[in-house]
């Protein structure tokens, strides 16, 4: 049986929840702004767990001005292609990740900040040729190698017909392909054909705490002249959203200003090391304010991504875990993922999952609602064990499931 989530029964209030929105610049986007509205109301209709990686629909949501849309100039532009056997394979480099510290964090001076993590920061310009939206779109990317591997949002490249990169200093932007993608996490790897470049550092996962005080760094409404800064602080850590692709889990939420043309951005610590990649802000609705909410893939979820995608891009392709359930979100106004089905023999079953469990912690994390579990199960592979806490009766009890390959139908 396919792992699945009926829809949950939807709010009276429609317009009760703020709409998590990614803010790359692109092609008008109000269609998807509409998907991503109703998923959020709605909760995931027919989403599946274990399911999210290779759907690449657009999860876009922005009006862009008119300014992004224009016409592009095409010279200095490559096709871009998925990967074949004839495109080259990720960078052997190893990603810059910097030593564990208990050293406190400096006071944030954010021209030494910019200093460090300018010359790692990258214009990408995707041009769609074709379909309902064709033109230009810019958003930004992370260099993690000094020969041409770049980190993006997999939104800022999806659909697009062609790829570049401009550089900091550059007048004429840089022929790129994209290696590999992956959807459900929202992250792409793409590769422009330079070396001696000035890779980012990204922090030690363990030292990022609520309240530390923050950058973000991008191309925001493709502005003119260098990238736009921002500062604040990290707001939350470990939140879980809904996104066109399924759910983005372990972010860093801030109250640093994202805009369009920012996604695939660095959020940088007050040391200039990558804690996250901009992915996504709240915008308010006609009944609920939403200010200075904004989200960044933590280096914790992007640096195992980081190397899947090394490894897809290399022709190693990942097969997703399965669990074989199917989860409603609460309807009592308590937290967790209601179990309502389990399928025969699967993990789920042999780990001893019931229908009426209350899922409220899966590998660690809390699991708040179904979009939480979608995410927990999805980055695991097949053979890979999980922990799944689940309140029965009352009782909290920790059960063990050893995920397999999505049976045939």
């Amino acid at each position: 049986m396919t792992d699945h989530f009926p829809p949950p029964t939807p709010p009276t209030n429609f317009s009760s929840s703020p709409e998590p929105v990614q803010p790359k610049s692109r092609r008008g986007l109000l269609i998807s702004f509409l998907v991503v509205l109703a998923m959020v109301l709605g909760g995931f209709v027919g989403a599946q767990i274990a399911q999210s990686g290779d759907d690449s629909s657009t999860n876009d949501s922005t009006e862009v001005p008119s300014t992004v849309v224009d016409e592009a100039d095409t010279s200095g532009a490559e096709v871009t292609t998925a990967p074949t056997g004839d495109a080259p394979g990720s960078s052997n480099e190893p990603v810059a990740i910097a030593p564990a510290t208990n050293d406190d964090e400096p006071a944030l001076n954010v021209a030494e900040v910019l200093k460090k993590i300018q010359p790692s920061v990258v214009t990408i310009i995707a041009i769609t040729e074709e379909g309902m939206n064709p033109g230009r779109s810019t958003g930004t990317g992370v260099v993690i190698t000094s020969d041409g591997d770049i980190l993006t949002n997999d939104h800022v490249v999806d659909g697009a017909d062609r790829v570049s990169v401009l550089f900091a200093g550059d007048t004429e932007p840089s022929l790129a392909i994209v290696l590999a993608v992956d959807a459900g996490n929202d992250l792409a790897l793409i590769h422009v054909d330079k070396t001696g470049l000035t890779p980012a550092v990204f922090a030690d996962p363990e030292s990022i705490d609520i309240g530390d005080e923050v950058v973000a760094v991008g191309f925001a409404l493709d502005l003119d002249g260098g990238p736009t800064v921002t500062r604040g602080i990290v707001s939350a850590l470990n939140r879980t959203i809904v996104s066109g692709d399924g759910a983005l889990d372990g972010l860093i939420q801030t109250d640093t200003a994202i805009s369009s043309g920012n996604s695939g951005g660095p959020l940088v610590n007050t040391r200039g090391q990558v804690i996250g990649i901009n992915t996504a802000v709240f915008q308010s609705s006609s009944e609920v304010a939403a200010n200075n909410v904004g989200f960044s893939i933590s280096v914790a979820e992007a640096l195992p991504v980081i190397e899947e995608l090394r490894a897809q891009a290399n022709g190693q392709a990942r097969t997703e875990g399965y669990l074989g359930v199917s989860v409603l979100d609460r309807n009592d106004g308590g937290l967790g993922a209601v179990i309502a089905e389990v399928s025969s023999g699967s993990p789920a079953d042999l780990a001893g999952m019931e229908v009426d469990d209350v899922v409220i912690e899966a590998d660690g994390s809390p699991v708040d609602g179904q979009p939480a579990l979608v995410a927990a199960i999805r980055d695991k592979s097949p053979g890979d064990s999980i922990k799944i806490d689940v309140l029965r009766d009352g009782e909290r009890i920790t059960l063990t499931a050893t995920l397999i390959e999505r049976p045939t139908e």
